[in-house]
Protein backbone atom coordinates (compact mmCIF):
# COMPACT_ATOMS: atom_id res chain seq x y z
CA UNK A 1 0.00 0.00 0.00
CA UNK A 2 1.45 3.48 -0.46
CA UNK A 3 2.01 5.69 1.99
CA UNK A 4 -0.85 9.26 2.63
CA UNK A 5 -0.43 12.41 1.83
CA UNK A 6 -3.09 14.55 2.25
CA UNK A 7 -3.58 18.06 0.06
CA UNK A 8 -6.16 20.29 0.89
CA UNK A 9 -7.91 18.07 3.45
CA UNK A 10 -8.37 15.43 0.97
CA UNK A 11 -6.20 12.18 1.71
CA UNK A 12 -4.32 10.62 -1.86
CA UNK A 13 -3.32 7.07 -0.78
CA UNK A 14 -2.66 5.47 1.89
CA UNK A 15 -5.94 3.22 1.31
CA UNK A 16 -8.17 6.26 0.67
CA UNK A 17 -10.50 6.46 -2.15
CA UNK A 18 -9.04 7.27 -5.47
CA UNK A 19 -9.40 11.17 -6.44
CA UNK A 20 -10.81 12.22 -9.71
CA UNK A 21 -8.80 15.40 -10.82
CA UNK A 22 -9.08 17.76 -13.93
CA UNK A 23 -7.56 20.91 -15.00
CA UNK A 24 -8.28 24.05 -16.15
CA UNK A 25 -8.21 25.72 -19.48
CA UNK A 26 -8.42 29.55 -18.66
CA UNK A 27 -6.38 31.55 -17.85
CA UNK A 28 -5.07 31.59 -14.48
CA UNK A 29 -4.55 35.29 -14.19
CA UNK A 30 -8.31 35.56 -15.04
CA UNK A 31 -9.58 34.69 -11.69
CA UNK A 32 -13.20 34.94 -12.07
CA UNK A 33 -13.17 32.64 -15.11
CA UNK A 34 -11.15 29.92 -13.77
CA UNK A 35 -12.94 30.38 -10.78
CA UNK A 36 -16.58 29.90 -12.90
CA UNK A 37 -14.68 26.78 -14.55
CA UNK A 38 -13.50 25.03 -11.45
CA UNK A 39 -17.28 25.58 -9.83
CA UNK A 40 -18.69 23.77 -13.08
CA UNK A 41 -15.85 21.12 -12.30
CA UNK A 42 -17.02 20.60 -9.27
CA UNK A 43 -20.04 20.25 -10.18
CA UNK A 44 -19.70 17.58 -12.26
CA UNK A 45 -17.51 15.64 -9.32
CA UNK A 46 -13.93 16.97 -9.67
CA UNK A 47 -12.33 16.72 -6.47
CA UNK A 48 -8.93 18.13 -6.97
CA UNK A 49 -8.22 20.78 -9.36
CA UNK A 50 -5.17 21.76 -11.53
CA UNK A 51 -4.48 25.34 -12.54
CA UNK A 52 -1.47 26.06 -14.75
CA UNK A 53 0.96 28.96 -13.41
CA UNK A 54 2.99 30.35 -15.78
CA UNK A 55 4.16 34.09 -14.62
CA UNK A 56 3.92 35.81 -11.32
CA UNK A 57 0.42 37.88 -12.32
CA UNK A 58 -1.29 33.78 -12.50
CA UNK A 59 0.62 33.11 -8.66
CA UNK A 60 -0.67 36.21 -7.52
CA UNK A 61 -4.47 34.93 -9.10
CA UNK A 62 -4.83 32.12 -7.17
CA UNK A 63 -4.95 33.72 -3.52
CA UNK A 64 -8.36 34.95 -5.10
CA UNK A 65 -9.31 31.69 -6.71
CA UNK A 66 -8.41 29.45 -3.50
CA UNK A 67 -11.01 31.84 -1.56
CA UNK A 68 -13.73 31.27 -3.91
CA UNK A 69 -13.62 27.45 -4.28
CA UNK A 70 -13.94 23.88 -2.19
CA UNK A 71 -11.47 21.65 -3.94
CA UNK A 72 -8.16 21.44 -3.37
CA UNK A 73 -5.82 23.86 -6.09
CA UNK A 74 -2.94 22.14 -7.70
CA UNK A 75 -0.04 24.69 -9.32
CA UNK A 76 1.10 23.58 -12.09
CA UNK A 77 4.63 25.12 -12.91
CA UNK A 78 7.64 24.47 -15.12
CA UNK A 79 11.26 25.91 -14.32
CA UNK A 80 10.50 28.78 -12.69
CA UNK A 81 11.18 28.47 -8.94
CA UNK A 82 10.32 31.69 -7.72
CA UNK A 83 7.09 30.36 -9.01
CA UNK A 84 6.11 27.60 -6.66
CA UNK A 85 7.42 29.56 -3.60
CA UNK A 86 5.00 32.22 -4.53
CA UNK A 87 1.87 29.61 -4.87
CA UNK A 88 3.00 27.92 -1.84
CA UNK A 89 2.59 31.25 0.08
CA UNK A 90 -0.87 32.08 -1.94
CA UNK A 91 -3.13 28.94 -1.03
CA UNK A 92 -2.50 26.48 -3.61
CA UNK A 93 -2.28 22.99 -1.80
CA UNK A 94 -0.24 20.92 -4.18
CA UNK A 95 2.43 21.99 -6.30
CA UNK A 96 3.00 19.92 -9.62
CA UNK A 97 7.15 20.81 -10.56
CA UNK A 98 9.76 18.88 -11.52
CA UNK A 99 12.94 19.57 -9.18
CA UNK A 100 15.61 18.73 -11.98
CA UNK A 101 14.24 21.39 -14.08
CA UNK A 102 14.50 24.32 -11.94
CA UNK A 103 18.11 24.64 -11.53
CA UNK A 104 20.73 24.24 -9.15
CA UNK A 105 20.60 23.12 -5.40
CA UNK A 106 19.79 26.22 -3.98
CA UNK A 107 16.16 26.70 -5.63
CA UNK A 108 15.25 23.16 -4.77
CA UNK A 109 15.64 23.79 -1.33
CA UNK A 110 13.69 26.65 -1.67
CA UNK A 111 10.80 25.36 -3.09
CA UNK A 112 11.25 22.60 0.03
CA UNK A 113 11.03 25.23 2.34
CA UNK A 114 8.43 26.73 0.94
CA UNK A 115 5.99 23.45 0.84
CA UNK A 116 7.04 22.52 4.24
CA UNK A 117 6.54 25.29 5.72
CA UNK A 118 2.78 25.94 4.21
CA UNK A 119 1.97 21.60 4.13
CA UNK A 120 1.89 21.44 0.67
CA UNK A 121 2.72 18.37 -0.98
CA UNK A 122 4.55 17.86 -4.84
CA UNK A 123 4.17 16.19 -7.30
CA UNK A 124 6.55 14.99 -9.59
CA UNK A 125 5.33 14.83 -13.74
CA UNK A 126 7.17 12.43 -15.24
CA UNK A 127 5.63 13.32 -19.11
CA UNK A 128 7.08 10.39 -21.77
CA UNK A 129 7.44 13.47 -24.40
CA UNK A 130 9.81 15.42 -22.05
CA UNK A 131 12.10 13.57 -20.52
CA UNK A 132 15.79 14.53 -19.44
CA UNK A 133 18.49 14.64 -22.11
CA UNK A 134 20.60 12.08 -20.28
CA UNK A 135 18.22 9.75 -19.44
CA UNK A 136 17.06 9.54 -22.80
CA UNK A 137 20.40 9.38 -24.27
CA UNK A 138 20.73 6.35 -22.22
CA UNK A 139 17.86 4.23 -23.12
CA UNK A 140 17.07 5.76 -26.87
CA UNK A 141 13.64 6.23 -26.04
CA UNK A 142 11.05 7.12 -23.48
CA UNK A 143 10.23 2.88 -22.17
CA UNK A 144 9.70 2.27 -19.01
CA UNK A 145 12.96 2.17 -17.30
CA UNK A 146 13.84 5.72 -18.55
CA UNK A 147 10.40 7.03 -16.92
CA UNK A 148 11.32 5.72 -13.83
CA UNK A 149 14.62 7.05 -14.16
CA UNK A 150 13.38 9.91 -14.63
CA UNK A 151 11.08 10.16 -11.54
CA UNK A 152 13.42 8.53 -9.14
CA UNK A 153 16.11 11.10 -9.96
CA UNK A 154 13.46 13.83 -9.38
CA UNK A 155 12.65 12.29 -5.80
CA UNK A 156 15.95 12.07 -5.13
CA UNK A 157 16.65 15.64 -5.08
CA UNK A 158 13.84 16.56 -2.93
CA UNK A 159 14.72 13.75 -0.54
CA UNK A 160 18.37 15.54 -0.48
CA UNK A 161 16.42 17.96 1.79
CA UNK A 162 14.51 15.86 3.96
CA UNK A 163 11.35 15.86 1.88
CA UNK A 164 8.84 13.05 1.31
CA UNK A 165 5.92 14.62 1.41
CA UNK A 166 5.52 13.55 -2.30
CA UNK A 167 3.37 12.60 -5.35
CA UNK A 168 4.35 11.17 -8.46
CA UNK A 169 2.90 10.78 -11.91
CA UNK A 170 4.78 8.81 -15.03
CA UNK A 171 2.93 9.46 -18.12
CA UNK A 172 2.98 8.73 -21.68
CA UNK A 173 0.53 8.40 -24.78
CA UNK A 174 1.46 5.17 -25.24
CA UNK A 175 -0.87 2.83 -23.29
CA UNK A 176 1.35 -0.03 -22.89
CA UNK A 177 4.68 1.76 -22.10
CA UNK A 178 2.39 3.71 -19.49
CA UNK A 179 1.18 0.76 -17.95
CA UNK A 180 4.95 -1.10 -17.52
CA UNK A 181 5.94 2.08 -16.18
CA UNK A 182 3.55 2.29 -13.50
CA UNK A 183 3.99 -1.29 -12.44
CA UNK A 184 7.94 -0.68 -12.13
CA UNK A 185 7.48 2.53 -10.37
CA UNK A 186 5.07 0.95 -7.89
CA UNK A 187 7.50 -1.89 -7.17
CA UNK A 188 10.06 0.48 -5.97
CA UNK A 189 8.58 3.13 -4.24
CA UNK A 190 5.70 3.62 -1.65
CA UNK A 191 4.73 6.99 -2.60
CA UNK A 192 1.19 7.50 -4.36
CA UNK A 193 0.81 7.58 -7.87
CA UNK A 194 -1.24 10.16 -9.83
CA UNK A 195 -2.36 8.09 -12.97
CA UNK A 196 -3.17 9.21 -16.24
CA UNK A 197 -2.72 8.57 -20.16
CA UNK A 198 -0.98 11.83 -21.72
CA UNK A 199 -1.88 13.53 -24.89
CA UNK A 200 -4.76 10.92 -24.51
CA UNK A 201 -6.42 12.78 -27.67
CA UNK A 202 -9.83 13.40 -29.01
CA UNK A 203 -12.61 12.80 -26.73
CA UNK A 204 -13.75 9.16 -28.37
CA UNK A 205 -9.98 8.19 -28.54
CA UNK A 206 -8.73 9.95 -25.15
CA UNK A 207 -12.04 8.11 -23.77
CA UNK A 208 -10.26 4.22 -24.83
CA UNK A 209 -6.79 4.89 -24.16
CA UNK A 210 -7.56 6.23 -20.78
CA UNK A 211 -10.05 3.15 -20.11
CA UNK A 212 -6.91 0.91 -20.93
CA UNK A 213 -4.42 3.01 -18.93
CA UNK A 214 -6.53 3.67 -15.97
CA UNK A 215 -8.60 1.39 -16.02
CA UNK A 216 -5.96 -1.13 -16.18
CA UNK A 217 -3.52 -0.06 -13.41
CA UNK A 218 -6.82 0.79 -11.07
CA UNK A 219 -7.21 -3.35 -11.50
CA UNK A 220 -4.09 -4.29 -10.73
CA UNK A 221 -4.15 -2.11 -7.61
CA UNK A 222 -1.84 0.83 -8.33
CA UNK A 223 -2.88 4.51 -8.28
CA UNK A 224 -4.32 6.72 -5.63
CA UNK A 225 -5.53 9.48 -7.60
CA UNK A 226 -6.58 9.90 -11.32
CA UNK A 227 -6.78 12.38 -14.26
CA UNK A 228 -8.60 11.61 -17.45
CA UNK A 229 -6.96 13.68 -20.31
CA UNK A 230 -9.07 15.03 -23.13
CA UNK A 231 -8.80 17.29 -26.01
CA UNK A 232 -12.42 18.62 -24.70
CA UNK A 233 -13.87 20.58 -22.28
CA UNK A 234 -12.64 20.06 -18.51
CA UNK A 235 -16.07 19.00 -17.67
CA UNK A 236 -15.72 15.75 -19.80
CA UNK A 237 -12.17 14.72 -18.27
CA UNK A 238 -14.31 13.89 -15.22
Amino acid sequence: MSKQIIAGGVAIGGGAPVTIQSMCNTHTEDAKATIAQIHALEEAGCEIVRVTVPNMEAAHALSEIKENISIPLVADIHFDYRLAVEAAARGADKIRINPGNIGGDDRVKAVVDACREHKVPIRIGVNGGSLEKHILAKYGAPVPEAMVESALYHVRLLEKFDFNNIVISIKNSNVPRMMEAYRQLSAVTDYPLHVGVTEAGTYQMGLLKSGMGIGGMLLEGIGDTIRVSLAAEPEKEV
